[in-house]
């Protein structure tokens, strides 16, 4: 009976968090009240076009090559995975405890809702919630690899930014 209770108070608190929100706590709450519903292959994380189409051929010749379609491709795909690694990083206006704390509030729940699903791994595999999460690192990990060809085929075509790397000064 407590399972169920904490069952239906996950289905609950899924369907408030699932509202679209640009902050990172809010989608790491998010997906720690969710976990048992992508355990069970209830909820699945739906794989954009942009990574679908990378997946296919990541190393394929871009339609527009000119710095401006190569801009609008790379930032497209800047919008499904998130900043780049030649993006400047912005300091938080929150102290490293507060940080802290947060993280570990948000592991703490994703830890306990995980423990509602009794042997988690085995669910996983016989449910397809594995292979699921498979697919969704390697369409990830694909457009990861066609923004660094795009930007690269933007580099050796002189093409200033998004069209290509951002020059990283090192601190000292």
């Amino acid at each position: 009976m407590k399972k169920l209770g904490v069952f239906t108070l996950v289905l609950l608190v899924s369907a408030c968090a699932s509202q679209s929100s640009k902050d990172d706590t809010s989608q790491k709450l998010g997906a720690a009240v969710t976990a048992p519903l992508n355990d069970l292959n209830l909820v699945q994380t739906a794989i954009p076009a942009q990574l679908r189409a990378a997946q296919k051929n990541p190393y394929a010749v871009p339609v527009d090559a000119s710095c401006a379609g190569l801009a609008k491709e790379i930032s497209a795909l800047d919008e499904v995975l998130g900043a780049d690694l030649d993006t400047p990083i912005v300091e938080k206006d929150e102290s490293l405890i507060a940080r802290n704390i947060m993280s570990e509030s948000v592991s703490a729940l994703r830890k306990t809702t995980e423990a509602v699903v009794p042997y988690r791994n085995w669910i996983r595999k016989l449910s397809g919630a594995e292979r699921n999460s498979r697919a969704v690192a390697a369409s990830i990990s694909a457009g990861g690899i066609r923004r660094a060809y795009l930007k690269g085929v933007g580099q050796a075509s002189k093409c200033q930014s998004p069209a290509a790397p951002k020059a990283i000064v090192a601190k000292q």
